[in-house]
This record gives structure tokens, sequence and C-alpha cells, in this order.
């Protein structure tokens, strides 16, 4: 990566943490644009550059979160199902704690729930990731085995995505959360599994 990219990159990420911040202390529907950009010491014009929707601000990885699971599919090693390799990436995940897992502050997990703005973005999100997995998934079989496929592997991950959610809320940190978390995943994982097709 270049250094104009780099700089790019440092501004998105400094835009988004300022914003989270404001949107945090005040609540997401009482601060606008405008002082985003204030506080960031920039135009508006380059916030909405950087993020032309104003809930992207809050999800600045949403990009990530959608490529994820087509990205470990389609790079999974050779013998390997998609669903095993799903499987396994869920469970590195959650060994580093990833935020594309759910994990986050508690105020900024308040901050997601109590917008129901954030909350219909977050919907949108995950149905483009379904979207984007069935589309790879189809590459090696026919498209309506693949969009089944794809809606019952995003089912899992936003159940447990919400699992996360709701213990951050209830103050367990990030270790409880994925001690209570991992069999439950295994357990969802394990009914995947006997799906029709799974391998």
């Amino acid at each position: 990566m270049g250094l104009r990219d780099r700089r790019k990159r440092q501004t998105r990420q400094e835009i988004s943490d300022i914003a989270t911040r404001l949107f945090t202390e005040r609540g997401f529907d009482e601060v606008t644009i405008a002082q985003v950009a204030a506080a960031a010491g920039v135009a508006k014009m380059t916030v909405t550059n950087h993020f032309p929707r104003k809930e992207d601000l809050v999800l600045d990885i949403h990009e990530e979160f959608i490529a994820r699971l087509g990205e470990v599919v389609a790079g999974r090693t050779p013998g390997e199902s998609p669903l095993a390799a799903l499987r396994r990436a869920y469970f590195e995940d959650l060994a580093r704690r990833d935020a594309m897992l759910g994990f986050s502050s508690p105020s900024f997990a308040r901050l997601i729930t109590e917008s129901p703005t954030l909350l219909a973005r977050l919907r949108e999100i995950h149905e483009e990731r379904e979207a984007a997995l069935a589309a790879v998934l189809a590459r090696e079989t026919d498209e309506f085995t693949a969009a089944l496929t794809a809606a019952h592997a995003i089912a899992v991950h936003r159940a447990l995505f919400r699992e996360v959610q709701r213990r951050t809320l209830a103050g367990q940190d990030a270790d409880e959360i994925a001690a209570a978390l991992e069999p439950l995943a295994v357990q969802a994982f394990d009914a995947l599994q006997r799906l029709p097709g799974a391998d």
C-alpha cells in the first residue's frame, strides 16, 4: 500500500473513531454528519466520500464483514467442504475475539441495539453477506442449493452474533463470552453439518 492509500485509510479510521465516540456520547440520531466533520477537522464532503451512509460511520468494517465468509469458502484447502471451512474460520475468529463476530465494548453494543436505524442497516449487511456467500457457493453447485446453504450458514452466524451482543450488554467480558459461545457454536455448526448436501 502506497503512502497516499495509507493516509486515506488513516483518515477514514480517524473519522470513524470520532463519529463512534460522538454517537456513543450523544446518540446516533442526535449527531449530524456536519458535526462529525467539524470534530474530525475535515470537510463534510470528506466524510461522505469515505462514508456515503451515516450508518457506515459506525459499521465501518461492513465491506470486510460482507466478503468474509465467501472468502473463507473460496480460499479453503483442497478437500475441505464449504461448511467445514466456515466452522474452522468461526472458531479461529472466536479465539481472536474478532469484532466481526460481534465482540465490542458495552457502549458500542448499546449504540447499535438502541438505534432502529443501525439495527436496520445491520440486517441489510447480514443479507448482503448471505448473497455474497451464495454467489461463491453457486460456483460449485446449483443456485438453489447455494442459496439454501448460505441462508442456513448466515442464520447460524446471526444467532451467534446476537448472543455475543446480548452477553456484552449483560456485562460479560470477552473471555467469558468466548467460553460461553464455544459450546453454542459447536451445537450450531453440528446442526448445519447434518443438513442434506452439507458435505
